[in-house]
């Protein structure tokens, strides 16, 4: 089940933090911190890869809502969506475990904004994304030209091109076929 509770938490707390002056710039890492509960886990007694993903979703809202774009993205009717993404687990996560997740935008091409995200446990990286996004008109499902979301948000002369790691997933990604 969707965690709607976690939701409205980070809605209100991402919200009340940037009305009091605490806000991010699009090149700031968000940390976003909760502790592992009993239904994050799976039959292995260790955090649902399923959930992580979840989970990566509410560290985005609050991005988002700090940088800014929440506003943007409800004032211009638009969505903030998911089109592909790759991950890799290193350690596992448990019940209880407090996690720190941090967020950042790594990459901005003319459609898409590469963010990656991380959680840590007790220091050590357990888990890493890279998650490629897009701006979307709600009515029309296309996506919103990066350069039109980033001048709404004061981000006039922004250049932020992919590390080679990022490239080579976006390359990789290209040769894919898709069914």
């Amino acid at each position: 089940m969707y965690p709607f509770l976690r939701l409205a938490k980070t809605l209100a707390k991402s919200s009340l933090d940037f009305k009091q002056g605490d806000k991010l710039r699009l090149t700031d890492t968000a940390t976003y911190q909760f502790t592992v509960q009993l239904n994050d886990i799976d039959n292995f007694l260790e955090m649902n890869n399923g959930r992580i993903f979840t989970l990566f979703d509410l560290g985005r809202t609050d991005f988002a809502i700090r940088a800014g774009l929440g506003k943007k993205l409800l004032e211009n009717r638009w969505g903030f969506v998911v089109a592909g993404s790759t991950i890799q687990y290193k350690k596992r996560i448990r019940a209880f475990d407090k996690v720190t997740m941090k967020t950042r935008v790594v990459a901005i091409d003319g459609r898409w904004f590469y963010m990656e995200q991380t959680l840590w446990v007790k220091g050590v990286c357990a888990c890493h994304a890279l998650l490629r996004t897009a701006v979307t008109n709600i009515k029309t499902g296309k996506s919103i030209d990066s350069q039109d979301v980033l001048n709404q948000l004061g981000y006039h002369d922004v250049s932020l091109p992919p590390d080679e790691w990022v490239q080579a997933w976006i390359d990789a990604d290209k040769l894919r076929p898709f069914p």
